[in-house]
């Protein structure tokens, strides 16, 4: 089956998407960085793309970024006055992205901010960051449902949230597993579940990155 997902990816991105020099250049960069290959697909980051000018996103902010390819498909949505925010732990994660955003010519729209989330997003409204429009969940698991819980302070009605990988190849659905990435999964779901402020859904998804899923919460007016 997986070589069908793979195949199916490959036909899609082939007939929807276009030469995408730049993507391509920071998927390589990204590699030949020795950064671990967990970016979004390319169906998956255009998707992010499409929900963040469905949103008319102007202010985005993002835990988790990795080699800024997902910031970088976001970041293509906004007008010309929007902000990215994006939340990266490792400082080589760091510089990798911000050469890879230099090189995308959107220096002036994603900033990028170091160390542990759980430090850096307490710190966002002393920035002048006291809501966003649309915010994306893709860092460490187990942080989840603390992630979320700042995502909902950092939100206003209407704010999208989304949360990556919750999926777990299935192993979301193990109430007793060892893993921590799945129990960090399961809390944020068991959040979702009963927070007020917010309505969600979950999809599960296939393709060239496997077995997983988003989930897409609005938070209520």
């Amino acid at each position: 089956m997986e070589e069908t997902w793979n195949n199916v990816d490959a036909y899609f991105n082939s007939k929807l998407h276009g030469a995408d020099p730049d993507m391509d250049y920071i998927l390589k960069a990204n590699s030949e960085a020795g950064l671990p290959s967990i970016d979004v697909s390319p169906s998956q980051g255009k998707f992010l793309y499409l929900l963040a000018k469905l949103r008319g996103a102007k202010h985005i902010l993002e835990i988790g970024t990795l080699g800024g390819y997902s910031s970088i498909w976001m970041a293509r949505a906004l007008p010309e006055d929007g902000k990215l925010i994006t939340l990266e732990y490792s400082e080589k994660h760091a510089k990798v992205a911000r050469e890879n955003i230099r090189k995308a010519g959107l220096d002036e729209k994603i900033e990028v901010i170091v160390g542990p989330a759980l430090e850096s997003l307490p710190t966002l409204i002393g920035k002048g960051y006291s809501s966003f429009d649309l915010i994306f969940i893709d860092a460490d698991k187990p942080n989840n449902p603390h992630y979320l819980k700042w995502a909902l302070q950092l939100s206003k009605p209407g704010t999208l949230i989304i949360g990556d990988n919750v999926v777990r190849n299935g192993k979301v659905v193990e109430e007793n597993s060892q893993d921590s990435s799945v129990q960090g999964s399961r809390a944020l779901l068991d959040l979702l579940s009963t927070e007020p402020k917010i309505e969600a859904t979950a999809m599960q998804t296939v393709g060239s990155k496997g077995y997983d899923g988003f989930v897409f919460g609005i938070v209520k007016e």
